[in-house]
């Protein structure tokens, strides 16, 4: 199953990349990311965190509608959190509508021992794997606010995961909140409802960005609260504060005359 992830994943980015060299006229990659350092890392999923320091390494490559977008986490100690490989196409895009649907292979890690000859343990890094789609329709009220909906369907492959896990929030986001200095900041509350597979819950989260126009650091501050749920392991609230350096690059080919 991995081999064929690799494969897909390969064959994806190779025509990616041969479908921008074939039209030398238009924009042929936009390239985007950013990494995160947090003193708790957090998933896509906020009541999902890693319990410790974590670093968050988000990239997106394409072109036009379609992109590849990896997401990368990893104890700050070095070991591997979770390895996300997004596809995302942008359905609709207009002045006031965004439709976005996207799909991923994962693999989350899990760190535990195993017993050896003589009653001994060692410590072994097992890996989950999960298949994944996602539903992100969004519609802007004015230039600063936008209220919109998202979907998450997980199918966990292995024994020791849920095997079907489903993540639907309501949402809303505030932008470009002028502060003193320079400084603007982005609020993004959201309601969610969690299921994994005989076990749900309702939880409520808020994202707070602070950030300079032209500077690639900033700020980032999440706090997640439970309001009802019988998942083992949730929590009633956890928080992280991160800061972030981001960057955008986009790359043109010039038209032969």
């Amino acid at each position: 199953m991995k081999k064929i992830w690799i494969i897909g994943l390969m064959m994806g980015l190779s025509r990616l990349s041969f479908s921008q060299q074939a039209d030398s006229s238009k924009l042929v990659s936009d390239f985007s990311g950013s990494v995160a350092v947090t003193h708790n890392g957090m998933s896509l999923i906020p009541s999902f965190s890693l319990g410790k320091p974590a670093a968050l390494v988000s990239l997106s490559a394409g072109r036009g509608r379609l992109s590849f977008e990896p997401e990368l986490r990893f104890a700050l100690e070095g070991k591997p959190w979770s390895f996300v490989f997004w596809w995302r196409y942008k359905l609709v895009r207009t002045n006031k509508w965004k439709v976005t649907l996207g799909a991923h292979p994962a693999l989350n890690f899990k760190a535990t021992h195993l017993p050896v000859n003589g009653g001994d343990t060692i410590p072994v890094l097992l890996t989950r794997r999960f298949l994944a789609g996602e539903f992100a329709p969004s519609y802007r009220l004015s230039e600063k606010v936008s209220l919109g909906m998202y979907y998450l369907y997980a199918r966990g492959l292995d024994k020791d995961v849920s095997k079907n896990n489903y993540f639907i929030t309501v949402n809303s986001s505030i932008s470009h909140i002028r502060l003193p200095f320079r400084v603007y900041a982005g609020f993004t509350p959201q309601v969610y409802y969690l299921k994994q597979d005989r076990h749900d819950g309702i939880f409520a989260s808020a994202t707070l960005n602070l950030e300079r126009p032209g500077f690639p650091l900033s700020i980032q501050a999440i706090g997640n609260k439970l309001i009802r749920a019988d998942i083992p392991g949730a929590k009633d609230f956890i928080w992280n504060t991160s800061l972030v350096y981001s960057f955008h690059k986009k790359f043109h080919r010039l038209q032969k005359s």
